[in-house]
């Protein structure tokens, strides 16, 4: 039957479903307010790591993942972050600057 009014076909979704989940992977080396997750109730904040519906680092260092039992056996999956001190990368074109 077709349809009668309105618009018909493919409707993308107005959530930009590409742009929601995950941005970083285990062991990756993030920096101070790198963008962890966008708009995902999959994962939790753990420890380093800001909540305010996109999870965040809240300081540099080395993602990594835990999973914990909560309530009735359902597994919760946490982003957690080891401090580390990640070293600046010097480049030509700043050390020119400053001769």
């Amino acid at each position: 039957m077709p349809s009668t009014g309105g618009a018909s076909g493919h409707k993308r979704s107005k959530h930009y479903l590409d742009t929601k989940g995950i941005k970083v992977g285990s062991g990756e080396l993030v920096n101070t307010g790198k963008i962890l997750t966008r708009q995902g109730n999959k994962w939790k904040a753990g420890k380093n790591v800001g909540d305010s519906g996109t999870l965040f680092a809240l300081c540099e260092g080395k993602v990594y993942f835990t999973k914990r039992r909560r309530n009735r056996n359902r597994i919760q999956t946490y982003i957690n972050i080891t401090p580390v001190k990640i070293p600046k990368v010097k480049t030509e074109a700043s050390s020119a600057a400053k001769e």
